[in-house]
């Protein structure tokens, strides 16, 4: 379930007329948090400067836990992984092998500014009025560019979230699921087509650079 509290016309996203396409990179090996955040620091740096298009980042983490601007330090229960304090938006979160990061680089300037909410599914196996977070969202902005983005749980090992405290959310009719363990046999290639395909319906056309090069 999808909080959509507020009417939203997609088409205000698209990019303007001249645009350009957005950059999209794929990591195969897991990169390290500290490195992806400085890369992000410096392409957000040039998009604002004009430098460099816009650019969607897919990655995955080795196991690690990140807390954002609204995080608790007693919502990390057992500090099993490393854990990193971060400048996005939200509490704490696990990130880890299985897990498909979306990095997000777009000039709000050129697009339309919003902040959407954390992404829930039903689970009526569980009984009435449960729901799991199939992924997180935590997004920062500067000069109007953004960056970080959103986590999907493709087919993480679950029982990493058992540590934190997820997003704060301590409500037991509310756990964290993933597309695997909703019995969807979905790869990451799969997922990335997806996230691909609905990127573009939105955004506007995007440009395929090698897994491999740098941001």
């Amino acid at each position: 379930m999808v909080n959509d509290r507020q009417s939203l016309d997609l088409t205000t996203f698209a990019s303007p007329a001249g645009g350009g396409a957005v950059e999209w990179r794929v990591s195969d090996a897991p990169v390290p948090y500290l490195d992806a955040v400085a890369a992000m620091e410096a392409r957000v740096a040039a998009i604002a400067a004009h430098e460099a298009p816009e650019l969607v980042w897919l990655l995955e983490h080795p196991p690690l836990y990140t807390s954002g601007t609204s995080g608790k330090a007693g919502d990390l229960l057992d500090p099993r992984f490393p854990m990193f304090a971060t400048g996005r938006g939200g509490q704490l979160t696990y990130h880890g092998p299985g897990q498909r990061v979306a990095y997000v680089m777009l000039d709000l300037k050129r697009r339309r500014p919003d902040v959407r909410v954390y992404v829930w599914v039903k689970r009526p196996d569980k009984g009435t009025g449960f729901e799991d977070k199939v992924a997180a969202l935590g997004v920062r902005l500067r000069r109007w560019v953004s960056f970080h983005g959103i986590s999907i749980n493709v087919e993480p090992d679950l029982t990493h979230f058992a540590a934190i405290v997820p997003c704060g959310v301590v409500d037991p009719r509310y756990g964290v699921t993933s597309l695997v363990d909703l019995g969807h046999p979905v790869t990451m290639v799969d997922v990335d087509v997806a996230l691909r395909r609905a990127f573009e319906q939105v955004f506007g056309a995007v440009q395929a650079r090698l897994p491999e090069a740098m941001i």
